[in-house]
């Protein structure tokens, strides 16, 4: 998604420096062009001399160690058969460089097309439910997966900080969801399997040719999880407008399910987890939005849309999904 907040958090990158960082993945760039895309990390096109186009991205948040583990986990996704875009190793064998203290990376550029929800069939569910699940397959030979900066502790400080340096209008959005982080946290079964979460699959991280899909990409935010919630993550995200998309939800969840079915606990916890993803967004679009918006802006996303599905899982709505 293209955003204001994208353009802001940009790093410049020089064509000297891009120049320097090609090299070192053995490419030899004459251009490059900053490409406002994403709210976190700052990203590029790279173009060599012969004119092939090249995706790099500059982690703005995310240490060196943890852009690393990411870059590996992506190589072994792609090696596993997950449709994903394989990172290039620079000529020392390392996945990433440095450029003012921050890790760089380079990737194919790969052709596809973002959906927006009006676009978005029951087929395009399904494929995206199946891709997740052969994602969390694969978790068992993942290694040093961290529990990611999205974790309900993380979120509860993250709130701390809207109440000391939001507007006091956002008081009561930050009570109420203090509120039900507080319900949810306790009904919480903390045994479900868990393993490889993408964390963030929304319609803008997956990348589409035609009617197949092309890669899941952004694997920024992957970090170790319950695959319950990364599914109800991703269901939120393209099975809900104006309300839950039953047909869509249930296509996503069949697609899963045909790749890897949900344990029985996973199904009785399905909704607590689902409320937790909420409040997470919630949370995030408080402090990544909310919080950055300039005086007389509204904020490049809504944190209510959050509040709302929250309040279709309370009332029942997803009964119908995996009843």
């Amino acid at each position: 998604m293209l955003t204001s907040d994208a353009m802001a958090l940009l790093t410049a990158l020089p064509t000297d420096a891009a120049l320097a960082l090609g090299a070192e993945f053995g490419l030899a760039v004459r251009a490059c062009e900053a490409l406002a895309v994403g709210s976190v990390n700052s990203n590029f096109a790279l173009v060599t001399a012969d004119g092939t186009r090249f995706f790099a991205r500059l982690y703005e948040e995310q240490p060196t160690v943890g852009a690393e583990r990411e870059l590996a986990l992506l190589e072994l996704l792609a090696t596993s058969g997950v449709p994903v875009v394989r990172p290039l190793r620079a000529t020392s064998g390392q996945l990433v460089r440095e450029y003012q203290g921050k890790a760089f990376a380079v990737f194919p550029w790969l052709e596809g097309d973002w959906l927006c929800l009006k676009r978005v069939t029951r087929e395009h569910c399904r494929e995206v439910g199946a891709a997740l699940a052969r994602v969390h397959n694969v978790s068992a030979q993942a290694q040093g997966l961290s529990e990611g900066r999205f974790r309900p502790e993380d979120m509860l400080e993250r709130l701390k900080r809207v109440e000391a340096e939001g507007p006091p209008r956002l008081k009561a959005a930050v009570d109420y969801a203090r509120d039900r982080y507080a319900h949810y946290l306790l009904r919480r079964n903390l045994s479900l399997p868990r393993g490889i979460c993408h964390g963030d699959l929304f319609r803008d991280n997956v990348l589409w040719q035609g009617s197949k899909l092309a890669a899941l990409i952004d694997f920024e935010s992957v970090a170790l999880g319950s695959f319950a919630y990364d599914l109800m993550v991703t269901l939120l995200a393209w099975c809900y407008a104006d309300s839950l998309v039953v047909p869509h939800a249930r296509a996503m969840y069949e697609g899963y399910s045909a790749v890897r079915p949900l344990t029985d606990a996973e199904r009785a916890g399905i909704e607590v987890e689902g409320a937790l993803a909420c409040l997470r967004f919630v949370t995030s679009r408080l402090t990544d939005f909310e919080l950055r918006a300039k005086p007389g802006e509204p904020p490049g996303r809504d944190f209510q849309r959050f509040f709302a599905r929250l309040e279709a899982i309370e009332g029942g709505a997803f009964s119908a999904v995996f009843g």
